[in-house]
């Protein structure tokens, strides 16, 4: 019999080719299909990157707009879906909400012609359109609120935010929501995509597989923790009292959230990007006392950990970034999943064209020969 090495974690076992996106953690690179995402930070949109990773390349700008119109005029979510979410508790975490209802997307698109390249289209276009619906809907529905139709008129980032308030967003502001949108939109086989991938594999519908995904990505461990990171610098409440948290967590070898990653031995080129993006929003809309106390955790865990390869994440800053365009905490989370989404969808695409079900083994340490006892003998 084969003796395989365990890994916990699978850490360092390759689980699938892929050509959507490199990160090198020694040198804090990360692309999607080989454009580094500082440049398409900068010069790029949440849909034109969606686009590209999805189907592999930049479109054109016939096919851009082509793509753009369909999200923009599938954002609606028929009325059953809102009926259903209005009848989940005003107490749920809204990625509870989300996983139920993109579940629930299958029961009216059910049809797996995985085959058609219109079926694949139309399924992506409807995820990447009404994910974000459902996420706004639920906000305000949880207050007892009626949700707030999209506006065609308005940007995928724009109206989504528009969607949370019925307030047309600051351009600065819509702007720096698309970015975020576009940093958090892939990154490489991680929890959450490996879920997605071992879902599709099985051949089941895109709706299926999103919802596997979006479960995953609910863990503190994973997209939670960007609500946590919120939750200690709340705790921590001033600049003072960065240095004795900090060594407390060392003493107790506690967690400290928003700092380290599992391929990250430098800063986070993301993290990097969105705290210039949040300097940005405290320069037009006011300071934020956080901040100085996510400089000071930063210079301080750079002082104790730097030399360990622990900097901080993307989820450091985005928490921040979110924060100031009034975002509840507990939605920081769904918001992640909105850009995730094209992701998935990237690799589910990517799973179907070469599928082999996924089937690892296990390292079995249980007892062999044992006898049945009796129940009236236990």
């Amino acid at each position: 019999m084969m003796v395989c090495e365990y890994k916990p974690g699978l850490e360092g076992i390759p689980a699938a080719q892929s050509s959507i996106s490199y990160v090198d953690g020694q040198k804090g690179l990360l692309e999607y299909r080989g454009i580094r995402i500082e440049e398409l930070a900068e010069k790029s949109t949440f849909l034109e990157t969606a686009y590209l990773l999805i189907w592999g390349e930049l479109p054109t700008k016939e096919e851009l707009e082509a793509f753009e119109h369909e999200v923009r005029y599938h954002r609606r979510i028929k009325y059953r879906i809102r009926d259903m979410m209005k009848c989940f508790p005003e107490s749920g975490h809204p990625m509870d909400a989300l996983q139920a209802s993109a579940a629930a997307l299958g029961l009216f698109y059910s049809l797996r012609d995985l085959h058609n390249p219109a079926y694949i289209r139309d399924s992506v276009v409807r995820l990447i359109a009404t994910i974000p619906t459902m996420v706004a809907a639920f906000q305000l529905m949880r207050k007892g609120n009626d949700p707030i139709r999209p506006r065609d008129d308005l940007d995928y980032s724009a109206n989504f935010l528009y969607m949370l308030d019925e307030k047309e967003p600051d351009p600065l502001m819509a702007r720096v929501f698309d970015i975020c949108l576009i940093l958090q939109v892939e990154h490489t086989m991680n929890a959450s995509t490996f879920s997605a991938r071992v879902t599709a594999s099985t051949l089941t519908d895109p709706y299926a597989v999103v919802a596997s995904a979006v479960g995953t990505l609910g863990g503190p461990l994973h997209g939670g923790a960007n609500e946590e990171v919120i939750q200690m610098l709340e705790k921590i409440g001033s600049v003072e009292n960065v240095r004795p948290y900090i060594e407390h967590c060392l003493q107790t070898k506690s967690k400290i959230m928003g700092f380290g990653h599992r391929v990250y031995k430098v800063k986070d080129p993301r993290a990097t990007i969105l705290q210039g993006l949040a300097e940005q929003l405290f320069e037009k809309f006011g300071h934020d006392k956080f901040y100085d106390i996510a400089l000071e955790m930063e210079r301080v865990v750079g002082e104790k950990l730097g030399s360990k390869g622990i900097y901080p994440n993307i989820d450091f800053y985005s928490g921040l970034v979110y924060r100031k365009m009034g975002i509840p905490t507990d939605l920081f989370t769904p918001i992640f999943a909105i850009a995730r989404v094209a992701g998935w969808l990237a690799h589910w695409k990517e799973q179907l064209a070469e599928n082999r079900i996924f089937r690892p083994t296990q390292v079995y340490n249980g007892l062999h020969e044992v006898t049945y006892t009796p129940i009236d003998k236990r």
